[in-house]
């Protein structure tokens, strides 16, 4: 990414200028294991001699704090909802992610926008409204959409951190349980990625796997991305 590519107008206000990084951004549903493969990307970008920024959703230090206390009030409606998301947005991609690409860092994004399209399209929010508000959104230079069947999904989180309220879609009232919400929840949210693989160019990646599968499969195309085919002689640990 050397020029500044946007969906839309961008940042109208500010120069961007040449930005010599690679903005990578990891897309899939909750609990497919995209912060397990940020971690384990960084670890092995940073041994190969990168310079790597990470962020994700909620992590802007404008609106964390606010978007965790409204999710966690159920309060909010969707497009309350969705207009903090984008701030939240906006804010680290022009405090965080836009300043590590122009010093030349491989800026790794747990989730990027496309999430919150998904999000707003079940909650019957308009769809073009949403994709121009993200205008101001760079062209990513690889997306690796993590794609997992939703028993894989149920058996990780039913064995781990457990089922939550927003992770099952409870505020759209479509089943009586947790369980029943997330299980068609999370399949509304899997094709809403579906219809976007083709329109953003995902890279769709078998997330139905072990982590350690799943890494590798995601090196492959982050080192054509950065030109550093290894040899055999010195390929990573």
């Amino acid at each position: 990414m050397n020029k500044a590519t946007f969906y839309g107008a961008g940042f109208p206000y500010r120069d961007i200028g040449k930005l010599p990084g690679k903005l990578i951004v990891l897309e899939g549903t909750d609990g497919v294991g995209r912060s397990t493969q940020i971690r384990m990307l960084r670890g092995w970008l940073e041994e190969e001699g990168y310079a790597v920024s990470d962020t994700g959703l909620t992590r802007s230090e404008l609106t964390a704090s606010g978007l965790e206390f409204a999710k966690s009030g159920h309060t909010l409606g969707p497009l309350t909802m969705s207009l903090f998301y984008a701030a939240d947005f906006a804010d680290r991609l022009e405090s965080q992610i836009i300043p590590a690409l122009q010093a030349g860092f491989v800026v790794l994004s747990d989730r990027y926008f496309y999430s919150v399209l998904a999000r707003d399209s079940i909650r019957n929010i308009n769809h073009i409204w949403s994709k121009n508000l993200y205008g101001i959104a760079l062209k990513p230079d690889l997306i690796l959409y993590m794609k997992a069947s939703i028993p894989s999904l149920v058996t990780r989180l039913v064995h781990g951190r457990g089922l939550n309220y927003w992770e099952s879609g409870m505020d759209l009232h479509i089943a009586d349980n947790v369980y029943d919400s997330f299980v068609q929840y999370q399949g509304m949210i899997l094709n809403q990625f579906d219809l976007m693989a083709e329109e953003y160019n995902f890279l769709t990646v078998n997330a139905d796997r072990s982590p350690d599968e799943i890494f590798e499969d995601l090196k492959v195309p982050i080192l054509e991305l950065l030109h550093n085919r290894l040899t055999k002689g010195n390929k990573p640990k």
